[in-house]
């Protein structure tokens, strides 16, 4: 069984959840109904994927997947929401969220998500996806690429002019292995999958 637990300070959400799951190979180990709560249940029960809503008291679900992630904590997290703003998708998206659920509807596809997250995939819709790119290219004053360090930008230019991984650890005097890691990276501090959106990002920056 792969554990889970389960973030939502509505009681009937917690149970339908554990509905959902009962049968699958997923298992819910733990149930909190805080930020505070999960980060403490986290440490406790070592779930393999943390299904996390965006809105409660005190550390809301953005607060906790940042803290998670602030301590290099990688493991899967699944966002439950009802409904995610511009602000919120951006956080989220910016701290490595693996899926995005919404509740309305979320028994019918919620395992297929869960199986996709194991698996090292990751499950966000593309219209959220469209919507977390246009969003940052057109709030990020300092240019989308800003969170990058400067070898970052500067490898995100080489891909925007079409260079492969063996050209660019050419140009930069590194290997081919390290410039894959360095883009891994990067698409997690960017919010992004893949080097098109990479490279659409280093075309609009007016750093270049």
């Amino acid at each position: 069984m792969i554990p889970v637990l389960v973030a939502d300070d509505h009681g009937f959400i917690r149970a339908g959840v554990e509905a959902v799951l009962r049968g699958s190979r997923f298992q819910v180990v733990a149930a909190t109904a805080s930020g505070e709560e999960t980060l403490a249940a986290i440490a406790t029960h070592d779930p393999a994927i943390v299904l996390l809503d965006i809105n409660m008291p005190g550390m809301n679900g953005v607060q906790a997947l940042e803290a998670l992630r602030a301590k290099g904590d990688k493991r899967a997290v699944v966002l439950l929401t009802a409904g995610i703003n511009d602000r919120q998708l951006l956080a989220v998206m910016r701290a490595g969220v693996e899926g995005i659920v919404y509740k309305d509807g979320a028994e019918g596809g919620l395992v297929d998500v869960l199986e996709k997250v194991h698996s090292g995939g990751r499950a966000i819709d593309s219209a959220l996806l469209q919507r977390a790119l246009d969003l940052s290219l057109s709030t990020e004053t300092g240019g989308p690429l800003e969170r990058l360090n400067q070898r970052e930008r500067r490898i995100a230019r080489l891909v925007a002019r079409g260079m492969r991984n063996r050209d660019i650890g050419t140009e930069l005097g590194i290997g081919e292995g390290t410039v894959k890691v360095y883009l891994h990276a990067m698409y997690q501090k960017l919010g992004i999958e893949n080097r098109t959106e990479l490279a659409l990002l280093a075309v609009n920056d007016p750093g270049e």
